[in-house]
């Protein structure tokens, strides 16, 4: 019962933290989309001011009712926000200013927005079906931070003339010089409307600023009135909405959107195909910021693509009933929040509330003052407005940023949005190929006397390979092999490539490449060629980012081929062991050794030995011959030999789980393995196996220490060479740990 009565506590608060959450983000999100509906169709001409805060509510009804329904992103409020009505605006602009010519009637203009509402809200559905909401997350800030901060100077432009309330078609410069052309009762009612939203969040948390700053300028248009009765006149008051008219009921409504698309012809389509573009990634765009600063603040993960699919139906909704396209917005979002939403129920809550404020308001919101609404619009704007890009000037590393948010808002303010997203677009590139240019594609580079394969070698080849093994170049590659990085690499390697003979590449790290990278490939081999050198890779990623096998394009680009072309080893330790090899032979180190049998005193671990001590040595060792593949020991055999090899090699393998091994290390001949059971008489650590046909000395503990005890100067003698030989094996690992450490 305790449990059960804890649930239904629970979710009476979820319930509850719903209803004032959506009450709280409606009072938010109203005023705003009845000011971006303003802003919008007012282009068209005062008179059209009540269908553009019509149109705002419905759009901001219809989202909030059906987005969080398919979006599932629980607290986020979706209405009409800036970037819609930027591009709107910006589009009936230029269809007006091209009226003359196209003889476009104001409703021709309506049904165009509604197609590009629609057209936008189709794409947005698109992006979240294959994926898309990941990859716009990915575009670079500073882009993003363009396009807002150019939608926020867009709309600070368009709304000073109303706040100062002169006539259209007078130049922004002239009415700002001439006070006899300003309505000083709509400008009073703005500043009042933007003192007041400045102040409140001083003034009080619990009601939202753009509430208190529309009931301030409200309240103060009705004491302004009180001294010009003309000033409460509701029809043609320019100062004020006006009547909010609707066409019809919903049915209505929905059915003349549907059928008007008939009458639309392929130059109309031509007409709103890049706005529609621009408009789905500004409304995408918005929308996942809003939803990452949500799951920061609620410790939540949202799904992107679900999200964008949920905003595009949502936008197809507000296109059937009459309303504008929106967004996921941060603003009602937040007080959604801290009020107490936290479900996508809070969302459908706050649309219900839009209804009943659509149904029982209308009347009042016909006498909302435009200066309130300017007011509010520009405090929205100067919101937007990215003030933190001045401070990148202070840095030269943030310059090239700067530039690139300077340069959006540029081309947004003397050209438009639809410009300023291509510039966007193409800066976005810039900063991409900025960024690898920066980055080195070289991860690490060492030579053969840094590094060495897992193959233990004889004092002498060891010897040579550290005088000689800066022959051997071991280059590790990360990132895009592409045009922007190519010449990079080949100058970070061109004294390697005109003084070295062998140079490795390994790939694994590798994510792209293209033709000019697979040329320069090329290149670099037939200059090695040219001295008796080659050019190998290791570490083939199985596909590149596009889904080509990465060998198999650089094999019909003839780069690499079995004749004469770039050497491919499967292994990185593959690649090491025949560059070394290589080395070894160039210097002279005859293979032939590996054909004969190495007796005890051919071993380096004995060298230093007498003929007396050899041959106490060989009363205490057996001989073992091994076919390729054959087993010596595994791991936790308990043993206590020591084996030596006296021809071929043997791979140590390291058992995984599932059945897999990790290569340790190889050992070859004249060299030994199984020393730490020789020492310690513990399990054996590793499995050990035959590489090649191989005969080994087993030198067996039991038997040493009888002969250590007849001659306890011997056991003296094989215990110091041991362990030098150990000690020469901990220095040699230590150097190749500190340089695979630097940084």
């Amino acid at each position: 019962m305790n449990t059960e009565a804890h649930q239904a506590k629970q979710e009476s608060s979820s319930w509850s933290g719903d209803v004032w959450g959506g009450l709280a983000a409606m009072l938010v999100a109203l005023p705003s989309s009845i000011a971006f509906g303003v802003l919008t169709y007012s282009v068209m001409g005062a008179e059209y001011s009540g269908v553009g805060a019509m149109s705002g509510m419905l759009g901001a009804a219809a989202l909030g009712l059906v987005a969080p329904f398919f979006g599932k992103t629980g607290g986020l409020i979706s209405a009409p926000c800036a970037p819609s009505a930027a591009v709107l605006s910006a589009l009936i602009a230029g269809l007006i200013a091209g009226k003359a010519s196209t003889g476009l009637a104001p409703e021709h203009i309506f049904v165009l927005l509604a197609l590009t509402a629609l057209l936008a809200a189709g794409l947005q559905i698109f992006y979240g079906a294959i994926g898309g909401g990941r990859l716009i997350k990915f575009i670079p800030y500073p882009v993003v931070s363009g396009y807002l901060s150019g939608v926020g100077v867009l709309i600070a432009l368009g709304q000073i003339p109303k706040l100062f309330g002169y006539a259209k078609g007078i130049s922004l410069y002239q009415g700002l010089t001439s006070p006899e052309l300003w309505k000083w009762e709509g400008l009073a009612v703005g500043i009042v409307t933007i003192v007041l939203m400045g102040l409140a969040p001083r003034m009080t948390k619990k009601i939202p600023a753009a509430i208190l700053g529309l009931l301030g300028g409200i309240g103060f248009y009705f004491v302004l009135a009180f001294f010009s009765p003309s000033m409460l006149t509701l029809s043609s008051n320019p100062l004020i909405i006006g009547p909010i008219q609707t066409s019809g009921s919903f049915f209505d409504v929905a059915a003349n959107r549907m059928t008007s698309l008939f009458s639309i012809d392929v130059a109309s389509i031509q007409l709103i195909i890049v706005p529609a573009l621009t408009l789905s990634v500004l409304l995408s765009i918005d929308t996942l910021k809003t939803c990452v600063g949500l799951d920061a603040l609620t410790r939540s993960r949202h799904n992107s693509d679900r999200e964008l699919m949920g905003q595009g139906i949502g936008n197809f909704a507000s296109f059937l009933v009459g309303g504008m396209p929106g967004a996921g917005t941060m603003g009602p979002t937040l007080v959604n929040i801290t009020s107490g939403g936290r479900t996508p129920r809070s969302g459908f809550i706050e649309g219900i509330f839009v209804v009943l404020a659509i149904l029982l308001l209308s009347q009042l919101i016909a006498w909302v003052p435009i200066g309130a609404l300017a007011g509010i619009l520009l405090v929205i704007a100067w919101r937007m407005f990215d003030k933190s890009m001045f401070r990148l000037l202070r840095y030269p590393e943030g310059r090239l940023d700067f530039a690139v948010i300077a340069g959006v808002v540029l081309v947004s303010m003397t050209v438009d949005l639809i410009a300023a997203s291509g510039v966007g677009i193409a800066l976005a590139i810039l900063l991409f190929i900025r960024d690898q240019i920066h980055g080195s594609v070289i991860r690490r580079k060492l030579y053969l006397n840094q590094i060495s394969s897992k193959t233990l070698r004889c004092d002498a080849e060891r010897e040579i390979l550290n005088m000689q093994g800066d022959q051997g170049v071991f280059c590790e590659l990360q990132g895009n092999l592409f045009f922007g990085t190519t010449d990079q690499l080949f100058t970070q390697l061109n004294t390697d490539l005109r003084t070295k003979r062998y140079i490795l590449l390994d790939m694994r790290r590798v994510q792209s490449l293209d033709y000019t990278a697979a040329h320069m490939f090329e290149q670099m081999h037939e200059q090695l060629a040219e001295r008796g050198g080659q050019l190998v890779f290791s570490g083939m990623p199985s596909g590149l980012l596009d889904e080509r096998n990465f060998e198999h394009y650089l094999s019909q680009l003839g780069v690499v081929s079995e004749e004469a072309g770039v050497m491919i080893s499967e292994t990185l330790d593959g690649a090491l062991e025949w560059m070394e090899e290589r080395i070894l032979e160039n210097a002279g180190a005859s293979k032939e050794v590996e054909e004969h049998l190495l007796d005890a005193k051919d071993f380096d671990l004995f060298r230093e030995f007498d003929e007396r001590t050899i041959n106490e040595l060989r009363t205490c060792m057996s001989e073992l011959s091994l076919a390729p593949e054959e087993k010596i020991f595994s791991q936790g055999d308990v043993a206590d030999e020591i084996f030596l090899v006296r021809r071929g090699s043997v791979r140590v393998m390291l058992p995984l789980e599932r059945g897999k091994r990790h290569h340790l290390a190889t050992i070859g001949t004249g060299n030994f393995f199984g020393e730490l059971a020789f020492l310690d008489k513990g399990v054996r650590s590793a499995d050990v196996e035959a590489k090649v046909p191989t005969d080994l000395y087993i030198l067996s503990r039991a038997r040493f220490n009888e002969q250590s005890r007849s001659n306890p100067t011997f056991g003296v003698q094989v215990f110091a060479r041991l362990a030098h030989a150990i000690a020469l094996r901990l220095r040699q690992t230590d150097a190749e740990l500190r340089v695979l450490e630097e940084r």
